[in-house]
């Protein structure tokens, strides 16, 4: 019989530890590949829920049959990818924000739950068309397109998006697209023509935070060339929608906020929303504080008083959140202005 000696064993266990590490190695639900960037972190204390925040969890009869189709289209959602507390009451209504181009980011964001690192794979060339068929199947009003951050592409996934908006009209002519957009850092000026010629209904790109803070939660952006990106597309199309959103309770404070509201309607936004901050894991960016319900209610009233078309301001406010309702009522209320001129 052979014996092994002490050193051999732990050698033995070493090398089958990195070989198991290797197989779930794109295994998205493992944190520390979910997240590379963030393992050797700190831990970050996540303060206990208050109730107005608390959400159930879905149970629904639609929930269900939404998740099936999704799964069906082989499809992302960033409703799961960034763990959105809404997932229940939307998906429950048939409503879903579909993630295309992958679902690993190329950026870092400290507050955010999508996977990170570098895309496994390039464009799936079939997706705009997958994603047309769920919107016609699910016979959706109004639709949410987002995307990770794609900075290995040239375009950054321009093309990709222009081809998701063309398949969904062909498909479903009466639905209104909104799309929730990268900020195209990298890439030529010329490739956000190409996503504004697709004539979407709403050009969303979130500013997600006050500029202070851009440096430890949004590294990998700058602030000013995101609002130039949404200022740039009302010079290439006065008539399209934009909207833009910021989270609070990051650690910013009341007078930061008021001014991303003048930034923005400078940029000529029309839709400003503002949600509170909610820490995916202990080794995201640190929860600074929950917001009062009186304080978004302020908010609210603030942002009106600029000159938004729409506002959303609620702790539980996502970009996507009762999006069609809300499109509903910014259009409503572009024309009652436009009458009163």
């Amino acid at each position: 019989m052979k014996v092994f000696s002490m050193p051999m064993v732990v050698q033995f266990i070493f090398r089958c530890k990195i070989l198991s590490e290797r197989k779930n190695m794109h295994d998205l639900t493992i944190p520390a590949f979910r997240h590379p960037e963030k393992v050797r972190k700190p831990d970050n204390l996540q303060p206990q829920k208050p109730d107005w925040i608390r959400v159930k969890a879905p149970t629904s009869q639609g929930y269900f049959k939404t998740r099936e189709i999704m799964r069906e289209n082989n499809l992302v959602t960033v409703c799961e990818e960034a763990g959105c507390p809404n997932v229940g009451e939307c998906w429950s209504q048939g409503h879903a924000t579909m993630m295309i181009m992958g679902e690993v980011c190329t950026r870092a964001c400290t507050f955010c739950n999508i996977a990170t690192g570098k895309p496994p794979e390039g464009l799936d060339a079939f997706e705009p068309g997958r994603v047309a068929a769920a919107v016609k199947k699910l016979e959706l009003k109004h639709v949410v397109i987002t995307s990770v951050d794609r900075d290995d592409l040239v375009d950054g996934g321009a093309e990709h998006f222009a081809q998701t908006i063309r398949a969904i009209r062909k498909q479903s002519p009466h639905t209104t697209i909104e799309i929730l957009t990268p900020d195209f850092i990298r890439c030529d000026n010329s490739v956000l023509e190409v996503v504004v010629e697709a004539r979407p209904d709403v050009f969303n790109h979130n500013l997600e935070t006050v500029p202070g803070l851009y440096p430890e939660v949004r590294p990998g952006a700058r602030y000013f060339h995101s609002l130039r990106l949404l200022q740039r597309v009302k010079e290439l199309d006065p008539s399209m929608f934009t909207k833009s959103g910021i989270m609070v309770g990051l650690g910013e404070d009341k007078q930061s906020v008021i001014q991303v509201m003048d930034d923005m309607r400078a940029a000529k936004i029309d839709f400003m929303t503002i949600g509170q901050y909610l820490q995916p894991t202990p080794k995201h960016h640190a929860l600074d504080r929950f917001v009062t319900l009186e304080e978004f209610a302020t908010y609210e009233k603030a942002a009106f008083s600029k000159g938004f078309l729409m506002v959303s301001a609620t702790p539980l406010t996502r970009s996507s959140y009762h999006a069609g309702d809300d499109f509903t009522r910014m259009r409503a209320a572009r024309l009652e202005a436009l009458s009163c001129v």
